[in-house]
């Protein structure tokens, strides 16, 4: 299977199927460990959420567990910031999680 490096988020494809899926996968896989950028667990649940989006069913029991050390406020910006990529929205700078009231 080949291995696809995504060093920019933003620039995720917008694809069909299974392979999208995958993609998108990897991306919340990348920022719920800090592989290659910081830990973000508010990208990790907007990349986990986008997968479950296209069928990938490991990303939504990840998005689960990850929902599961987050806030409220912070679950409803990873959800404003899928809608946001769906959409083709420009994406704002990510939001500190300091920042977000609990």
């Amino acid at each position: 299977m080949a291995r696809f490096e995504i060093l920019d988020g933003n620039a995720a494809p917008l694809g069909e199927g299974h392979a999208a899926g995958d993609m998108l996968f990897e991306l919340g896989i990348m920022y719920s460990v800090g592989r290659d950028v910081p830990v973000d667990l508010v990208s990790a649940h907007k990349w986990f959420n986008l997968a479950a989006a296209e069928g990938n069913r490991e990303a939504i029991r990840l998005r689960r567990e990850i929902a599961a050390q987050m806030s409220d406020a912070e679950i409803a910006v990873a959800q404003r910031a899928a809608r946001d990529w769906l959409n083709g929205s420009p994406v704002a700078a990510p939001v500190p999680a300091s920042a977000i009231a609990a």
